[in-house]
């Protein structure tokens, strides 16, 4: 069982994706982190004294692992708290050579520097108290975005916007519970601080809004992964054309033969910055064939976790009033909308 990492470690890692690309950031944090870039960094051919100049300020020079240059970087420093983990932080900015990012790293490891575990930068700014729960969290959302509804929620999270909203609930139930409190420890001179009324109309508001925060959960869940939209109907109902269409190429096979899409295709695609995942189903119908039936199962799953359903019809086999029966029928989620 691995241990919890010591805050009290300088931690160095790359701060970019691995690959190559034009330029590298290795960030290093912790109380050393001046000292141990200084031990590498040389400007004009002399230490440079890192500690000593503004925070906040880039520095060109070269990174040399004894007597021999590796490359030529881009030294920024940070000093805490006025950083992004609270504490000081240099960021070597070299070419984006794996290779050269690599040796870097390495010799900073080697100067006393340890390798940050996983998210261990966010983690030391929530710890330091640069951050919250709620906006650590919002670090990975917004890295992992891909659509602009989804970065618009991260940065509203990130800026602190759930967690003011629950601060502020928060307060105002303290508040109430002091006034409760007081009131219990004058009990027996029969005196009132707390208005029951709105003592009643509080509780009900926060009920209201903590169901409102409760109920976005799903939503902004949605937001992240993709809006499932589940494309169900009949056999030969035009399911496979209409995510053709949808995603404007052939990724389903469309034939006139009743049961080709025996498996879920789903294909992601944004409409207006929401990412929304569609996914071409069997067709629902009775059948004897052992693969189709799992076929079909696999369609019911989905549509159970739908948040839109799209039930496709052939108008010239089934009228809209009987289309909406079977559409009805189905077993849909709760806030799952039904379009025909």
């Amino acid at each position: 069982m691995s241990s919890f990492p010591d805050p009290k470690d300088t931690i160095a890692a790359l701060a970019t994706p691995p690959g190559t690309g034009s330029i590298a950031v290795i960030r290093v944090s912790g109380k050393r982190a001046f000292a141990i870039l200084e031990s590498l960094f040389r400007r004009g051919g002399k230490k440079a004294a890192l500690a000593s100049l503004p925070s906040h300020s880039a520095h060109v020079g070269v990174i040399t692992d004894g007597d021999q240059p590796v490359d030529e970087v881009v030294a920024t420093v940070f000093k805490g708290p006025n950083s992004y983990t609270g504490e000081d932080v240099a960021e070597v900015s070299c070419h984006g050579s794996p290779f050269v990012a690599q040796k870097i790293l390495h010799l900073l490891l080697a100067a006393g520097a340890r390798h940050a575990a996983p998210g261990e930068f966010t983690m030391r700014a929530f710890l330091n108290g640069k951050l919250d729960l709620a906006q650590a969290e919002a670090v990975a959302d917004i890295i992992a975005s891909d659509s602009e509804a989804a970065l618009d929620l991260a940065l509203k999270q990130i800026r602190g916007g759930y967690s003011q909203e629950i601060k502020k609930l928060r307060d105002e139930l303290i508040h109430f519970a002091s006034l409760l409190e007081l009131e219990l420890d004058f009990s027996e001179e029969d005196v009132e601080f707390a208005d029951r009324t709105k003592l009643l109309a509080l509780v009900s508001e926060l009920l209201m809004r903590v169901g409102r925060l409760a109920a976005s959960f799903e939503q902004g869940r949605a937001v992240k992964s993709g809006i499932p939209v589940v494309i169900a109907g009949k056999p030969n109902a035009g399911k496979s054309t209409l995510l053709n269409a949808i995603v404007n190429e052939e990724r389903a096979i469309v034939s006139d033969l009743p049961g080709t899409t025996r498996d879920v295709i789903e294909e992601a695609v944004q409409l207006d910055g929401i990412l929304f995942r569609f996914m071409d189903t069997a067709g629902i119908r009775d059948s004897r064939e052992h693969v189709e039936r799992e076929g079909v199962s696999r369609t019911h799953e989905k549509l159970k976790q739908s948040m839109v359903a799209v039930y496709v019809f052939d108008a010239g086999v089934t009228g809209p009033a009987d289309a909406m029966r079977e559409a009805q029928a189905l077993s849909l989620p709760k806030n799952s909308r039904l379009i025909l």
